[in-house]
């Protein structure tokens, strides 16, 4: 939502005012199909070479997220903190192997179900799942674990600012694609030099269009929409690092409801929690 509204407010004050000022808005109009279809088509077509498909697709797939709400919440964040709570405190209580069967099978399991938020989101069952394993088999020490921890994270990391780098490189060439249809106008103009300077001057002006437009697409569009997948990034791996310090807290022997403090300090501060309202949130689930 804040996307189109943030578009719509640079539409209308780069437009708005450039009529109010008595710009002839004709010739931008009857220039922007042409210029448009010059360099989307350089865009896409270098977007498409320079990219493996697995990038192009994660870019597709985070340029659709852009336009969605955050779905990390502070509602969310309470429910994974008391998902890691209910699985440690039964660790705590009946042992470690008493999770043997909600580990390997988080689907079937009572705990991930009454935690459906994020109990249903595969990529974090599935990272909970394989360090609590190692946890019940107990191969690895605290610091093995953190070290293994954050090369996942490391990678996951890597892997989505993969499209946020693919978006930022569109918006390093639109202007440059724009000046690529900016000249290819010029040489159209200077083909008809022959014309009354109404014509010569309109053809040029058309010409100008494409420079105009590469830029604002760059400025107004492109970087704008890898700035807000950045962030979203950003969030996806946060979720990732509270359920790291939760786990190598109760690893290091603090009781569950210590544990997930620890996690809770991670969280950004707008989506935190406070300890009173995680506690009666734990509480009553």
């Amino acid at each position: 939502m804040f996307v189109i509204v943030g578009w719509l407010i640079v539409m209308v004050c780069v437009f708005g005012v450039f009529i109010f000022h008595g710009g002839n808005i004709g010739v931008v109009l009857t220039a922007l199909p042409f210029e448009l279809i010059t360099i989307g088509g350089a865009t896409v077509g270098a977007f498409v070479a320079n990219n493996q498909m697995k990038v192009i697709k994660s870019s597709l797939k985070g340029l659709a997220s852009c336009f969605k709400g955050s779905k990390y919440t502070k509602a969310r964040y309470m429910d994974l903190l008391a998902l890691m709570y209910d699985i440690l405190q039964k660790a705590r209580k009946e042992g470690l192997m008493a999770i043997e069967k909600d580990v390997e099978d988080p689907h079937n399991s009572e705990i991930f179900k009454k935690h459906g938020a994020v109990g249903s989101d595969h990529h974090v069952v599935e990272f909970i799942t394989d360090y609590l394993r190692m946890m019940v088999s107990g191969n690895l020490n605290a610091h093995e674990i953190e070290s293994l921890m954050d090369s996942e994270i490391d990678t996951h990391h890597a892997e989505e600012h993969a499209a946020v780098a693919a978006l930022q490189r569109v918006a390093g060439g639109l202007p440059a694609f724009g000046i690529v249809a900016a000249v290819l106008g010029v040489v159209n103009t200077m083909g008809s030099v022959g014309q009354p300077p109404a014509v010569l001057g309109g053809m040029i002006a058309s010409a100008l269009v494409g420079t105009f437009l590469g830029i604002l697409l760059a400025y107004a569009f492109a970087e704008p929409l890898a700035g807000l997948l950045e962030q979203k990034v950003e969030e996806a791996g946060k979720e990732l690092q509270c359920i790291k310090t939760t786990l190598l807290a109760s690893m290091q022997g603090y009781n569950p409801a210590t544990a997930i403090e620890f996690g809770r300090k991670v969280l950004y501060s707008t989506e935190r929690p406070t300890f009173l309202e995680l506690e009666a949130f734990v509480k009553k689930k």
